[in-house]
């Protein structure tokens, strides 16, 4: 092997390695590199918790839902504490608060 082709062998390994271990670091540790996927890693975590709060949310207002749906006493309640709505024949009674 000529000395010229030796070198290049040799160079050609040791520059990559080289620019490896520079390049890497710099890498990783730029704005864009762990940095980021540390800042969206959290945010995922959030917008996980935040979907299960909805979820929960959901679930809660479906079983609404279907207490309304089903019983009447609900749907009473309802017309009465949020609409002030009273039968023919009951009497109302209002108090200066």
């Amino acid at each position: 092997m000529s000395p010229v082709r030796s070198f290049l062998a040799w160079l050609l390994p040791t520059a990559l390695l080289v620019g490896s271990i520079v390049a890497v670091p710099l890498l990783v540790l730029a704005p864009g590199g762990l940095p980021r996927f540390r800042r969206l890693r959290d945010e995922l975590h959030e917008v996980v918790r935040h979907n299960e709060r909805l979820r929960e949310e959901v679930r809660q207002l479906d079983g609404q839902v279907q207490a309304l749906r089903r019983d009447e006493r609900a749907i009473e309640r309802i017309a009465r504490d949020e609409l002030g709505m009273v039968r023919a024949d009951e009497i109302v009674f209002q108090f200066p608060e």
